[in-house]
């Protein structure tokens, strides 16, 4: 009897969990954004070249906080971030499909794959082409008034920081992962409570107003608070949560600001 790989393994319980969920579609919106993030989980989980292109999003992400893009220039970094990894995503599905489907070596299966991966590598080469344009110029001549810049992006670091903190929160549910549960409820660490205090924290230094910090960590204290409440997550993993959303927020605008 063959015996399955750990991917195929990990694999196998996934679609059971898949499985015991309702069938069909899902007219809960809530739902169905769970499922959705069951999937990029199970991604970045699984298959390499998708954290390989994580970890990359973000070391742009914070190399792009060294220049001053204006938001054309960040709507095409982002667009062209989410394309590389939706074309990866679109790829495993294709993958897993085709395994499916035949379970023997088919010239046919070759070519989806071999055509799934062609998207992706098309993809890969646009981002270089799109970030030599956006960062050559001004890699080469890099100013000394850089800090400065940063400065007066208070947007463009909100923007950062809160992309940081739900790439942190996928990679430690990632990592953290407990089979036969949900990927988006619960977990190690708290999403909601990692955003809400990282949020906190930022319109804490943008405000400079001690009423609105002090409101502020209170709506974030009550987002924790209904996790807890709610059941998804404990005590702990909550505290997890807050910690990282604040250190994230101190690490880019005490440092920065």
């Amino acid at each position: 009897r063959k015996i399955m790989s750990e991917k195929e393994k990990r694999t196998m319980d996934s679609l059971e969990i898949y499985k015991s969920k309702k069938i069909g579609k899902n007219s809960n919106i809530i739902v169905s954004f769970s499922y959705a993030v069951d999937g990029i989980l199970h991604d970045f989980r699984n298959e390499t070249n998708f954290r390989y292109h994580i970890l990359m999003t973000i070391v742009v992400l914070l190399i792009s906080l060294l220049f001053d893009f204006s938001r054309v220039e960040m709507a095409l970094l982002s667009i062209t971030i989410s394309f590389v990894i939706f074309a990866e995503i679109i790829n495993t599905a294709i993958e897993n499909v085709v395994d499916l489907l035949y379970e023997k070596y088919n010239p046919f299966a070759k070519i989806a794959k071999d055509v799934a991966a062609g998207a992706v590598l098309v993809t890969a080469f646009n981002a270089i082409f799109v970030g030599y344009f956006l960062f050559f110029d001004r890699l080469i001549p890099l100013h000394h008034n850089v800090v400065f810049k940063l400065q007066n992006s208070p947007i463009h670091l909100t923007f950062i920081a809160i992309v940081l903190v739900i790439l942190a929160t996928i990679i430690v549910k990632s990592i953290f992962y407990k089979e036969g549960k949900n990927y988006l409820q619960g977990g190690t660490l708290s999403g909601h409570s990692a955003l809400a205090f990282c949020s906190a924290m930022i319109i804490s230094f943008l405000a400079g107003n001690p009423l609105i910090t002090a409101l502020s960590m209170f709506l974030a204290l009550l987002v924790a608070g209904s996790r807890i409440e709610g059941k998804i997550h404990t005590l702990s993993e909550v505290l997890l949560g807050a910690f990282t959303g604040i250190a994230i927020a101190i690490l880019l605008f005490r440092m920065i600001l």
